[in-house]
């Protein structure tokens, strides 16, 4: 009895215990970090390897907002396919090439996208392509037969701004091509869009065409 309670004791502190973050988005780790889910019903990674290279780790009150909008989606947006990117390792820190994502609290999501006969398919990721991020949309957010699903897009953005409210963590930022922002003001959940979420006004130092990042608001040491 007494060695069962002393091994009780020395497994208790792993038990339950959730993610902690430290320090910033641009300069932080992350304790306890969770891995996002590889697939669900309307949605899935950027890529499997990155999966098992360990680079789509979170803090898990971000896990649960973001796979809990992936379930409100399924009924808000039906039909639609989601796809998203790169996040962290499981200890956070540097994530070449990012200038962020070191607490966790970082999500890159490929942007949704329409073919040729207007369904919706996920973003092409392949190593020729740096699994969707070397995709360059044009002006008109148009790639060889795919376009940009602004609507569907907006739907998202609005449903994890919601969710992270509901989850009381919010959200801090959002980076997209300034040039590429316009048409998504002009969807039904733009003018919530833009009165409730921070949109980087600069230049990022790549385009954030091909995918919008996001930085959640969790409390770190």
């Amino acid at each position: 009895m007494r060695r069962w309670l002393v091994c009780f004791l020395i497994a208790l502190p792993s038990i339950g215990l959730g993610s902690t973050c430290y320090g910033t988005v641009a300069d932080g780790r992350l304790e306890q970090g969770v891995q996002l889910s590889k697939d669900g019903p309307n949605f899935a990674a950027y890529s499997t390897l990155g999966v098992q290279l360990g680079r789509t780790y979170v803090h898990d009150a971000v896990r649960d907002v973001v796979v809990a909008t992936y379930r409100t989606l399924e009924q808000a947006a039906p039909g639609k396919t989601f796809v998203y990117g790169e996040t962290g390792l499981a200890q956070g820190g540097p994530i070449r090439p990012h200038k962020t994502h070191q607490a966790g609290l970082s999500v890159d999501f490929m942007v949704p996208v329409l073919n040729a006969a207007a369904a919706s398919v996920p973003l092409p990721g392949n190593v020729t392509n740096k699994f969707g991020y070397g995709i360059e949309f044009d002006k008109a957010g148009r790639f060889e037969d795919l376009r940009i699903d602004y609507e569907a897009m907006a739907e998202h953005l609005y449903q994890l701004s919601r969710t992270a409210d509901l989850h009381k963590i919010g959200i801090t930022r959002v980076i997209f091509d300034p040039v590429l922002t316009p048409p998504l003001f002009a969807t039904r959940r733009g003018a919530y869009l833009r009165q409730h979420l921070h949109f980087m006004k600069e230049r990022p130092w790549i385009r954030h065409d091909e995918h919008y990042h996001v930085d959640f608001a969790v409390a770190c040491r």
